[in-house]
């Protein structure tokens, strides 16, 4: 049984691998996590007695403490999942983004430095670094292409640069001094345990209780959606035959307009939940001021990963977000924990 160190393991992703990966039973999870406001411990009730996961509660910026988990528990690999992610937030408190993503990243790799060194062989040949990144550091796309391993950085918020950052110290970190790092950068993911800031959540839970639907713009800024057990699978399979040093994209192969999946949403939640007097939700879509440097287009090509190590998406969008939908009205208990917390479904990001 592997045994991994994961941070960010409460969250969105983090979780959903946790989960995966806690219940193939071939893993055992020391889960490091803040618990922030997207950190939710509801998220892992089901493993709460399992003797294959052990939660800690803590900052991948505390060096002492990372170190001491690398020491006791001796880990064959970190999977890197802690970060603030949401663009929205970055607008209004970007120092958060830059304490945490790069700050923190710095201090992790340097504990995984200090533990890789003392590693005895074969253990050091096979320890790996597994940075999960964004797709956003590539910046914005116009109506044509997509984003490749190669495509140069120009991150466009607090959030993407933050993330640009770290992307940059794990390269350095591995380029300077040998520490065998991979990196993952991602599309937009959906999929159960999401914090409700997020588009797709955001919509679910709105369009259930009858309240406008806000839609940045015009609508037409475009996504490439990935279904978030399709990315988990994605980092398994990076971290297990990812060549050291590499970075890999992650894309659902899903392009679709925001106005698009918003309008798929209250389709899926009509069917599902239809209104009394039986009439679309389609009224509840509100057009509002655009949030600031908001990126048009996001595309991955993953031909990298495809081709190297035979990952697909097994969903498509439609199946994907259906699944998502049924998953959010059959668990709105875990969803009213998370609102009764600071986070009302309000505006964020206004600049």
């Amino acid at each position: 049984m592997h045994t991994l160190l994961v941070t960010g393991g409460a969250g969105f992703i983090g979780g959903n691998f946790v989960l995966d990966l806690v219940g193939s039973g071939e893993h055992r999870i020391i889960n490091l996590d803040a618990l922030t406001y997207a950190g939710n411990l509801d998220t892992l009730a089901s493993l709460e007695r399992s003797p294959h996961h052990k939660f800690v509660r803590g900052d991948i910026g505390d060096r002492e403490l990372v170190a001491q988990l690398l020491k006791q528990y001796q880990p064959s690999a970190i999977v890197n999942f802690a970060a603030e992610s949401h663009v929205d937030r970055s607008i209004d408190g970007p120092g958060t983004f830059i304490q945490t993503n790069v700050v923190g990243t710095m201090n992790l790799l340097q504990a995984a430095l200090g533990y890789w060194r003392d590693l005895p062989e074969p253990e050091k040949s096979t320890f790996r670094f597994l940075h999960v990144s964004t797709d956003e550091v590539y910046g914005s796309l116009g109506d044509t292409g997509a984003f490749r391993e190669d495509t140069p950085y120009a991150p466009n918020s607090p959030y993407s640069a933050s993330k640009a950052a770290s992307d940059h110290l794990v390269r350095a970190w591995h380029h300077t001094y040998g520490l065998p790092t991979l990196t993952t950068n991602c599309s937009n993911n959906y999929g159960p345990y999401q914090f409700p800031e997020k588009l797709v959540p955001l919509m679910i839970q709105k369009a259930l209780t009858d309240q406008p639907l806000p839609v940045y713009g015009d609508g037409r800024n475009v996504r490439d959606w990935l279904y978030v057990l399709d990315h988990c699978r994605a980092i398994r399979a990076v971290l297990e035959r990812g060549r050291v040093g590499e970075v890999y994209n992650v894309g659902g192969n899903a392009e679709r307009m925001n106005i698009d999946v918003v309008n798929t949403i209250i389709a899926l939640v009509d069917a599902r939940r239809p209104r009394a007097n039986g009439t679309a939700r389609t009224d509840l879509i509100t057009y509002v001021k655009d949030r600031p440097g908001h990126d048009r287009r996001y595309a991955i090509d993953s031909t990298k990963l495809r081709t190297e190590l035979g990952w697909t998406p097994t969903e498509t969008f439609e199946s994907g977000i259906a699944k998502t939908v049924d998953w959010y009205l059959a668990n709105q208990a875990w969803c009213g924990r998370v609102l009764d917390g600071s986070y009302r479904g309000e505006r964020l990001g206004t600049a």
